[in-house]
């Protein structure tokens, strides 16, 4: 009696051992869990900013894992990562979670050195089943009989390598690779009428399965005729299955066993096909149909929308700051009116058509809009096929996804001198995302690749100029890049160019060179620098890529030269004129402040003063460099 008492009894988060005593709680217990744990949610990211809607459909779901697995023997691996909050939660980050994505706090994202319970780290869609493919043949070469659980959304199943890892599955046909689809969005797979959804139904019980099994087993032990008995059963069941399923399980034809599709707030349902898929020890695909924003009813009706969040008022659901103009828009708004002027330009987007701004470019040319789904390798030879026969494909996608696409850049648009033009979108450090989404490879990837032009404006005027040099002036690979949110409203949008210009008297021995979002620190440097006495010129990169050669014979007479860059250092713009000059007659000290390994979750504000790029910071490195060296 008194252990029932104890299951009914209402229990809190912070009364449990987590997440060990998940599995002692009664469903009902539990459910009352879920919902303090969308209470929580809620309240911090209205706090923080982050992802919201994503993490509110896999409450019950994240339970479920827990509760059926044994992380961290278990492996439990989050594609993207977005999605993991209430994991964090459950795994012993309670206490730390109001730190959510903040300096020096837990991380939005799964990070191994963060906690034991997180597998992988992962900021990428995509990843989740290649992962737990290589853990599972870990695990079975180590004798060990533990799960790799990978969860992933519909939307990125859009990724070439889901489908890579999924082909690949089949070599580990032994192996205990359980695969969670979070269909949020879309069916996966559809069937027809009643029927349809009785077989479902029956195929996900547990009887089924053994019964299943039994006549597999004792056919198999009848003599000589036996095992073609058991095929010809299995081929009628696979054609029935064809034709009332409409072929529509294509998990199946790639060797996983198929479950679902089942409720993802449910946890009886839950727990019964975890159960269910641990039984075989063979590729397990779990389709789990769940509902974004779940809830919370403004994320509910605009899941899109409570994607990403910055902070937010819980009881209207409004932002806290309204969205002003940003770079985004202004990029989007611009293709838009180029567009009207020429039929060969098309935009192309990676899932990104609100956060790259081209919701106005498919609004007015639908027909000329193409979103290819998280599918960045794709979209960037797409582009190449389009460019080939005369039209002008701008592909805008965010620096860190642009990464993944460095070989189709090469191969499908480079060596084929084919004229494609990149919008880089979040250019920079983004902040509060860390490492994995930090836009600070774009330009030393780029700059490797030969004939590649890259522009970097300062501000909204300068972006517009820069999209006409790129889209019409140049005839390869172009790419403007710029950051994340709104221009400076101070005297650095009197410096446009779409090439580069000199801003001081000419008369100093110290020159600062830098470009983009950081240009704006580096006048006020300036400007508070010559009040001190100590003179510096500044050259400001519109064009930052290829180097005019007539930049270098400006520069070398200087006594020293400071460049700042929001990049990493190796392969940066600051790094190729750095040996240049000193291939030319440059006697004077170059120093230059770049991006030293991956940056961590901070405000923007917060990394680029870390990275030294902050104006208070540029001022101390001068300082230091002219005492060195005497007064500039």
């Amino acid at each position: 009696m008194r252990e029932k008492n104890n299951l009914e009894k209402k229990v809190t988060l912070q009364e449990l051992q987590l997440p060990q005593d998940l599995k002692n709680l009664s469903l009902k217990q539990c459910s009352s869990l879920c919902s303090e744990i969308r209470n929580i949610l809620i309240t911090t990211v209205s706090k923080t900013g982050g992802h919201l809607a994503s993490n509110l459909g896999v409450v019950e779901l994240t339970m479920a894992l827990h509760r059926n697995f044994n992380s961290p023997e278990d492996k439990i691996i989050w594609d993207v990562g977005h999605q993991a909050y209430t994991h964090k939660i459950l795994t012993g980050r309670l206490n730390s979670f109001s730190t959510l994505r903040r300096k020096n706090g837990i991380s939005g994202f799964p990070k191994p050195e963060e906690s034991i319970h997180d597998t992988f780290i992962s900021g990428h869609s995509s990843t989740s089943v290649s992962v737990a493919c290589g853990i599972a043949e870990a695990m079975k070469l180590q004798g060990k009989n533990n799960y790799a659980v990978a969860v992933i959304g519909d939307g990125a199943m859009t990724g070439g390598m889901f489908y890579e890892a999924m082909n690949n599955s089949l070599r580990g046909k032994n192996n205990n690779l359980i695969v969670i689809l979070n269909d949020n969005d879309m069916s996966i797979s559809k069937s027809v009428g009643s029927l349809a959804k009785y077989l479902t139904s029956l195929r996900n019980t547990e009887k089924y399965l053994n019964t299943k099994r039994a006549v597999e087993r004792g056919l198999e032990k009848i003599p000589i005729m036996g095992n073609s008995m058991a095929k010809s059963i299995k081929n009628v069941k696979d054609s029935v299955k064809y034709h009332i399923l409409e072929n529509s399980n294509i998990f199946e034809d790639m060797g996983f066993v198929y479950l679902g599709p089942v409720n993802g707030h449910s946890l009886v349902e839950l727990e019964e096909i975890m159960h269910m898929a641990k039984t075989y020890h063979q590729p397990v695909m779990i389709h789990v149909k769940t509902t974004k924003g779940k809830g919370y009813p403004p994320a509910e009706d605009n899941p899109g929308e409570y994607h990403g969040i910055s902070k937010f008022d819980i009881a209207t659901g409004n932002p806290e700051v309204s969205a002003d103009e940003c770079y985004s828009t202004v990029f989007g708004k611009k293709l838009v009116e180029m567009a009207e002027n020429d039929n060969r330009i098309v935009a192309i987007t990676a899932a990104m058509k609100y956060g790259t701004g081209l919701q106005f470019f498919h609004s007015r040319f639908p027909e000329r809009f193409f979103d290819v789904g998280i599918a960045e390798q794709h979209a960037v030879t797409f582009a190449g096929g389009l460019a080939s026969m005369g039209q002008i494909p701008v592909f805008a996608v965010y620096s860190t996804f642009l990464q993944r696409s460095y070989d189709q850049l090469v191969h499908d648009v480079a060596i084929g001198k084919l004229h494609v033009v990149l919008g880089i979108d979040r250019a920079g450090v983004v902040g509060e995302d860390g490492e994995t989404h930090q836009g600070l490879l774009d330009v030393p990837m780029l700059t490797s690749i030969k004939n590649t032009a890259i522009y970097s404006p300062s501000c909204y005027e300068e972006l517009k100029i820069c999209m006409n040099e790129a889209i019409y002036r140049e005839k390869g690979l172009a790419a403007v890049r710029y950051p994340r949110g709104s221009e400076k409203n101070d005297s650095s949008c009197n410096y446009v160019t779409n090439d580069h210009i000199l801003i001081g008297r000419g008369e100093s021995d110290t020159l600062i060179i830098t470009y983009g979002r950081i240009f704006s620190e580096a006048l006020k440097a300036q400007s508070i620098l010559c009040g001190d006495g100590i003179n510096c010129d500044l050259l400001k990169l519109t064009k930052i890529h290829p180097i005019c050669g007539d930049i270098i014979d400006e520069i070398k007479d200087y006594r020293r030269i400071i460049f700042f860059e929001e990049s990493m250092g190796s392969g940066s713009i600051s790094e190729k004129i750095g040996t240049l000059l000193a291939e030319s007659s440059f006697a004077g000290e170059y120093s230059r402040v770049t991006a030293d390994g991956f940056i961590k979750q901070a405000s923007v504000a917060e990394c680029l003063d870390e990275m030294g790029l902050s104006c208070e910071k540029m001022i101390l490195h001068i300082r230091k460099r002219s005492m060195k060296n005497g007064e500039a």
